[in-house]
């Protein structure tokens, strides 16, 4: 018999008891704090997130700073702000917790309702950075675990963001490497490719020419740290066509692109590395025509790209090892792609290489349609 769920609770806009809406009330808030945090700790995203975080809590008044400076104020009794600057130093230099009475928030306003303060510290990678500051008429035993609880879960959300920007500087940093793999070999013989027709066809050396100036310009753009699909396609198409100025005959190649999958959003240069790979590797030492294949298919949410050779193939131990990270072994950057495509989609999207000495290679490529953080507009 099929389960029954009651959603009785649901109807009418009730969310159950008073403490289950309270709790949905400060799982909001927190959300709503979460994006400006993992941008890291700046007034702007202080700013952004401190308003969320009041509201949380309930109180008449908060603080974030830095280690120097008030990065943002909310809420009322803002001429208390140089008491929030100077009230962190002790708990940056202590590393704790610490209250704030009357005598040290001197006030003569009127019906301030800033009478205590609570300040707790931010803490990133065992680093202190600065402090949450929580203004009340009255610093209870419960607002100060509130605040403690605030402060870390805003620490959390800090960490998150130094690791993004880890992640960030790793994936720029390894595709600097990559355009460092681009092959002097490989810039040398196009260039002498091209120079075999100043004289004997000089438009097919001025076209030439051109190809390998946009293939270079985007091997070597600075901006983006994605692109698509369509764009890394046409940078092959760049690449290939030189290799058959190179080739002429003995090097055979068949697309099959899906034109749903072109819009797909992928790393920069995960691609193209395949595709060298297979000419150079695969194909080059080959002493019969080379075939080269690549294709990308829709399959529902998925696309996935497939560049298989008919060349001298590999160990497979050989490749293992350089998907596992032996820079010594990956000479043209699969064990590069490998690592960009997991870190950018999750461990179930790296490369699957099928090969054996002999009998060619064929490199399988899977990457979602659409994932959250992945866009054409990410580190422009």
């Amino acid at each position: 018999m099929a389960a029954r769920w009651s959603v009785r609770g649901l109807r009418g806009g009730h969310l159950g008891s008073d403490a289950d809406r309270a709790a949905f009330r400060a799982l909001h808030q927190a959300s709503l704090a979460a994006p400006a945090l993992r941008e890291g700790l700046t007034a702007a995203s202080a700013e952004r997130a401190l308003k969320h975080l009041r509201t949380l809590l309930g109180v008449p008044a908060m603080a974030i700073t830095d280690t120097e400076a008030v990065l943002a104020w909310d809420g009322l009794g803002s001429h208390h702000r140089e008491h929030a600057a100077s009230a962190a130093k002790p708990a940056i230099a202590q590393g704790g917790t610490h209250t704030l009475d009357r005598e040290q928030l001197a006030c003569r306003v009127g019906g301030c309702p800033v009478r205590t303060g609570i300040v707790s510290p931010l803490v990133v990678e065992g680093r202190l950075v600065g402090t949450v500051q929580v203004f009340a008429p009255q610093a209870t035993a419960g607002l100060v675990r509130a605040t403690e609880e605030v402060a870390s879960w805003t620490s959390g959300q800090l960490e998150l963001a130094e690791l993004d920007r880890h992640r960030n500087r790793l994936m720029e940093a390894e595709v600097r490497a990559l355009r460092a793999q681009i092959s002097p070999h490989f810039v040398y013989n196009s260039l002498n490719a091209i120079a075999s027709f100043v004289r004997t066809d000089p438009d097919r050396a001025r076209e030439l020419l051109l190809e390998f100036a946009d293939f270079t310009r985007y091997s070597f753009r600075r901006h983006g740290e994605f692109t698509t699909l369509a764009e890394e396609l046409r940078s092959i198409e760049r690449y290939l066509v030189l290799e058959q100025a190179r080739f002429g005959d003995r090097l055979q190649v068949r697309l099959n692109v899906a034109p749903e999958v072109l819009p797909v959003v992928v790393p920069f240069l995960c691609v193209q590395p395949l595709v060298e790979n297979a000419v150079r590797h695969g194909l080059e030492s080959a002493d019969h025509v080379g075939h080269l294949s690549i294709a990308a298919h829709d399959r529902g949410h998925e696309a996935v790209l497939e560049v298989e050779d008919n060349g001298v193939g590999e160990d497979p131990e050989r490749v293992r090892r350089a998907l596992a990270g032996d820079s010594a072994l990956d000479s043209v950057g699969l064990g590069n792609v490998d690592a960009r495509l997991r870190a950018t989609f999750g461990d179930d999207y790296g490369l699957v290489v099928e090969t054996a000495p002999g009998a060619g290679t064929k490199v399988i490529v899977r990457v979602p349609k659409f994932a959250p953080g992945v866009s054409t507009e990410v580190g422009r």
